[in-house]
């Protein structure tokens, strides 16, 4: 998970803080040695953590801290608003010309996923109401206009390409004039990359953003090549003009000290993270919520919107009208257990919960919560629709059955029915306490 060791350690600094009920000067100045070393563990700019850390500290030890009636809360804000500050403050939304196409220029080093990143952002711009065009101009790398094509083809977004004989310059041209005849307001151009920054691969990139003039040229940067990802980020951002950053395989970054080094060092905006294979994986940056998920605060916001973007308005109305009337069955459980799925890893869901402290990570780090998410399916899937509909009428020879079916024991066939009755007995409690009060109760993925 992004973070997570630094999380971690951040927040067992913050513990001890938070337990003390005046803080001195020593008391802050022992925490923030112990921040500097996790965020040099994460491979943050040194640099970067000495400003970091002097920001803090200042703040820290002035009278908004002492004279706090909580002052290991109020540093805790503290370390917050600034991390918040480092990682750019606000979202960075892309841009688009006045007068269609808008041209998205991708460019990075080879291996970074320039091309699978090109057909996602095309992805997420087509729900938006955008119709994009991907362009195929890396003519070096062996099958890399094939990949273009199936990334395409996954999304259902056209792709121009001109095989690898004209110069990616031209190939370019050509793609926006096809652009503007077929009615294409977004073309997003897929460059070559290199395995290091070359004059060769520089003048190249200059030679294609000269000639179409694109709105924004959107850096792709791997983000657990850590401090390198700073170093092509700079070196990219001098020699061509970079408008963006897109920082991808942050889901596989347990340090993450790219995402909190790269815009500071470049003070250009980070504008999507990606964190993961699903064109839902790459998610637009937000600096105030990544700042609050590395403190262990949670990220409500993005798992309200990921459940948005998974579970239908209709069908969750009807899922709040079931719950009520206590008509909740085994089979709407299966249906909404997998829409939870395609949120993403649970672990991942479950940190962006308020509260999720280390030791409940850790527990669940003992749990494999995929495998355990499929036992249950293969037990509901392995009874009859009568059963699913009314689990008290499993007897003991159904019930092995079924354990039978699903490649499971009667015991765990037991516990999913135990768990399922608790669930519905919680809530017809919340169905008395609601009585009468009408619009307090509402599903909350809805």
């Amino acid at each position: 998970m992004a973070f997570e060791n630094l999380s971690n350690k951040l927040q067992e600094v913050f513990k001890q803080l938070r337990g003390k009920g005046k803080l001195s000067e020593d008391d802050v100045k022992s925490a923030m040695r112990e921040v500097k070393i996790a965020l040099l563990e994460a491979d943050v700019n040194f640099k970067i953590v000495k400003e970091f850390i002097k920001k803090v500290t200042d703040r820290a030890v002035g009278t908004e801290v002492m004279q706090s009636l909580t002052p290991g809360q109020q540093v805790v804000k503290i370390v917050n608003e600034e991390l918040v500050a480092l990682m750019g403050s606000t979202q960075s939304k892309l841009t688009f010309a006045k007068h269609p196409p808008t041209i998205y220029m991708l460019v990075g080093l080879q291996g970074a996923g320039k091309t699978t990143t090109c057909g996602k952002l095309a992805g997420l711009l087509r729900k938006e109401g955008r119709k994009p065009l991907l362009v195929a101009c890396d003519v070096y790398r062996p099958a890399a206009i094939k990949q273009l094509q199936v990334v395409g083809k996954t999304y259902n977004i056209p792709v121009f390409e001109m095989g690898d004989k004209l110069s990616p310059v031209e190939i370019s041209k050509n793609a926006v004039e096809q652009a503007e005849k077929s009615g294409n307001d977004v073309v997003l151009i897929d460059t070559a990359g290199r395995l290091h920054i070359n004059e060769e691969l520089m003048d190249e990139l200059k030679d294609i953003k000269a000639q179409v003039k694109p709105q924004e040229v959107l850096l792709v940067v791997d983000a657990m090549t850590g401090q390198d990802a700073v170093t092509v980020a700079e070196g990219f951002d001098g020699q061509l003009g970079v408008d963006g950053i897109i920082l991808t395989k942050l889901d596989g970054d347990t340090r993450g000290g790219a995402a909190l080094s790269v815009r500071s060092v470049t003070q250009k905006p980070i504008k999507y993270i990606g964190m993961g294979e699903k064109l839902e994986d790459l998610e637009p940056f937000y600096p105030d919520r990544m700042a609050s998920r590395i403190l262990g605060m949670g990220d409500v916001l993005s798992l309200i919107e990921k459940a948005q973007m998974n579970i239908d308005a209709k069908e969750a109305a009807e899922l709040e009208k079931k719950m009520r009337e206590n008509d909740f069955t085994l089979e709407d459980f299966l249906s909404q257990m997998s829409k939870i799925r395609k949120m993403g890893p649970i672990k991942d869901l479950i940190g962006m919960m308020p509260g999720m402290n280390k030791l409940n990570m850790d527990a669940l780090d003992n749990v494999d919560t995929e495998k355990e998410m499929k036992k249950v399916e293969a037990i509901i899937l392995s009874m009859t629709k009568a059963e699913r509909s009314d689990p008290s009428i499993l007897t003991g020879p159904r019930k092995k059955r079924v354990a039978q079916g699903s490649g499971t024991s009667i015991a765990e066939v037991n516990r999913l029915i135990k768990q399922f009755d608790e669930m519905k007995k919680m809530m017809k409690q919340m169905q008395s306490m609601t009585k009468g009060k009408k619009g307090k109760f509402k599903f909350p993925l809805r």
